[in-house]
């Protein structure tokens, strides 16, 4: 039987398109009350987190209707640019979306965690490997990563902190073959339900002992070496 989440409060950072829409779909459908803060126009807030006056305004308005939070899912994504073309200011543009941001929204909202309280940081298989020129998104997802671990010891027994860190999901929900998919145990590219699904359980009663963990779900491609010939790919 599927846990209920009715009535508890959530909130989430990105949560207009897809990861982040789809975690926020998914706590919708479980009853509970979501709020979304997302650069893109929508029905949501709108605004961006890099900013240190959006969050304080944004939590604002959610204590004004509500004295709790029950879950925070801190899965905006920042900025990807390479050690070639970004500049500093990009870097730190980055930074403040995927970690500080993170950061401040749980500072202002950890005074009013209620009892049995879940963060969720969503970070990404890069925080372990990469891709050239991606320096400013994977620092960032390091780094949130690393916040995980942190958070989880400064808030015991308020809150279990978790992160996620997702391989390749394609938020279109195509179906690859041939060697996009099999390049991956799985047999198969990932969707936003398979992190959502984690997102939800990680929040349940049932994820009860677990707290200052990343958990990797990217089909088992990180542990899978792949060499010239294997799996279809060819090094050109």
């Amino acid at each position: 039987m599927q846990h209920t989440f009715k009535d508890k409060i959530a909130v989430v950072t990105g949560g207009a398109n897809g990861i982040g829409r789809c975690i926020a779909d998914e706590f919708r459908s479980s009853g509970a009350v979501v709020y979304v803060i997302d650069s893109s126009n929508g029905e949501h807030f709108v605004g961006d987190i890099s900013k240190k006056e959006t969050l304080d305004t944004f939590v604002a308005h959610i204590l004004s209707k509500h004295d709790k939070v029950d879950y925070i899912i801190n899965n905006a994504p920042p900025l990807m640019k390479g050690i070639d073309e970004c500049t500093y200011e990009e870097f730190q543009y980055a930074l403040s979306v995927g970690v500080t941001a993170a950061f401040y929204l749980v500072k202002l909202l950890m005074p009013h965690l209620a009892d049995g309280a879940s963060i969720i940081n969503i970070s990404s298989s890069r925080d372990r490997m990469s891709q050239p020129q991606t320096e400013s998104y994977t620092a960032a997802k390091g780094g949130i990563a690393s916040l995980t671990h942190a958070l989880a010891v400064s808030l015991a027994g308020r809150a279990r902190v978790n992160s996620i860190s997702p391989g390749w999901i394609d938020t279109s929900y195509t179906v690859y073959q041939g060697p996009d998919a099999t390049q991956q145990p799985a047999g198969r590219v990932g969707n936003p339900m398979d992190i959502a699904n984690m997102v939800l359980f990680l929040c349940s009663p049932k994820a009860g002992f677990i707290t200052g963990e990343n958990i990797c779900i990217d089909g088992g491609m990180t542990t899978q070496m792949i060499y010239h010939g294997d799996n279809g790919w060819k090094l050109e």
